[in-house]
């Protein structure tokens, strides 16, 4: 993914007014240069100042394109289950795919009409696709016959379908 700046950040949720999009936390390393961007597909962070709300900023051809999400609340989980992110295919235990919530855009996120889907609870599914992040708690992990670049297609097909749900409105 190419280097962001804070302004290409903000302008680019399409699910937000302009006031929310000038009151979020941008993600920690922004400023500091400490964002791994060659090994990012997409940036995905938690608000520092709303624990709740969840950011992704995933690039497009036209630019890229900022989704507000809801996060769950914390929830304690069996370590015996296990879930499977629905962008990177990631297996996790229990705790590590939580549904996000974003609301749509336009008059029918003002509406309260929302998409859901099951993502990697720190969003770091570019991490797992490139090995650099283990789930916790899995033993056994799946293989797949698929080359990095085909997966990295793959999660970033998953997540353009996502965000062109809620930027449809």
């Amino acid at each position: 993914m190419l280097a962001l700046g804070e302004r290409e950040i903000r302008s680019s949720f399409v699910n937000c007014s302009k006031g929310e999009a000038s009151r979020i936390k941008m993600p920690p390393g922004l400023s500091d240069g400490s964002i791994p961007w060659n090994d990012l597909d997409f940036l995905g962070w938690t608000d520092p100042g709303a624990p709740m709300r969840a950011l992704l900023v995933v690039p497009g051809q036209d630019g890229p394109t900022g989704i507000v999400l809801r996060r769950p609340e914390a929830m304690r989980a069996s370590a015996t289950r296990s879930s499977m992110c629905r962008v990177c295919l990631t297996d996790h235990a229990a705790s590590g795919v939580s549904l996000f919530v974003a609301p749509l855009a336009g008059a029918a996120g003002r509406n309260g009409n929302s998409v859901g889907e099951y993502l990697c609870s720190d969003l770091a599914c570019s991490l797992y696709l490139r090995g650099r992040r283990q789930p916790r708690m899995r033993l056994i992990r799946r293989e797949e016959t698929l080359t990095l670049s085909e997966r990295i297609d793959r999660a970033m097909a998953n997540l353009a379908a996502f965000t062109t749900r809620v930027a449809a409105g």
